[in-house]
C-alpha cells in the first residue's frame, strides 16, 4: 500500500519499508535504505574549485572517487560543528555519492499508516524532495526522496567533479 504525498506535480509516493534515519540538526531524517550502499566515517575531503557551494569535494573510497554533497549546506541549515559527523554514500541519479550528515540513527521499518502526506506550505515553499512524514514514537522524520534532493543539472555537475561515469556500478 503507498500514500500519496501532496506535492503538486509530482508522481512519487511514500512507501512503507525501510528507511535508514539520520541527524541533521535536530532533525530527524529519512532515505529508503535500499538507495543506500554504505556508511563511512568521516575521511579527508579535497576541495573542486568552481563547484556549487554544497558541494564539499571528493574522496577516495578504496580508489574509486566519490563526490560529497553538504546536505546542510544543500538545505540552507547552519552549521554548528556537530562532532559525530559521518558519510553516507547514496545512489542519486545513477551517480554514486556520498552526502554528510550529523550523525546517523537508526534503520526503522516505516509501516504505511504511520506516513502522512507532505503538507502544502505554499507556492514559495518548495517539499518537492520530500516523499512524506512519517510519524512515531512522539516524533516527525522528514522522508527524502535523495533522487529529487539534486536537480538533473546539478547530478551532472556533481557527476563531472568525480571526473567518471558516476560510478553507477556497485562493488
Amino acid at each position: 500500500m503507498q500514500t500519496a504525498t501532496a506535492t503538486p506535480g509530482t508522481s512519487r509516493l511514500a512507501q512503507a519499508g525501510k528507511y535508514l534515519t539520520f541527524f541533521l540538526a535536530s532533525e530527524e531524517y529519512g532515505v529508503e535504505i535500499l538507495k543506500v550502499h554504505e556508511i563511512i566515517g568521516m575521511l579527508p575531503i579535497t576541495r573542486v574549485p568552481r563547484t556549487p557551494s554544497f558541494v564539499r569535494g571528493v574522496i577516495n573510497l578504496r580508489g574509486k572517487v566519490i563526490p560529497i554533497i553538504d546536505l546542510r549546506e544543500r538545505f540552507g541549515m547552519a552549521h554548528d560543528g556537530a562532532e559525530e559527523q559521518c558519510i553516507i554514500v547514496v545512489q542519486v541519479h545513477g551517480i554514486q555519492l556520498g552526502v554528510v550528515v550529523d550523525k546517523v540513527s537508526e534503520v526503522l521499518s516505516i509501516a504505511d499508516g504511520d506516513i502522512e502526506p507532505t503538507p502544502s506550505f505554499g507556492v514559495d515553499v518548495s517539499t518537492e524532495y520530500l516523499l512524506g512524514l512519517a510519524k512515531g514514537d512522539g516524533r516527525v522524520r522528514l522522508l527524502l526522496d535523495i533522487d529529487r534532493g539534486l536537480t538533473a543539472s546539478e547530478a551532472d555537475s556533481v557527476q563531472s567533479v568525480s571526473g567518471s561515469d558516476g560510478g553507477a556500478s556497485r562493488e
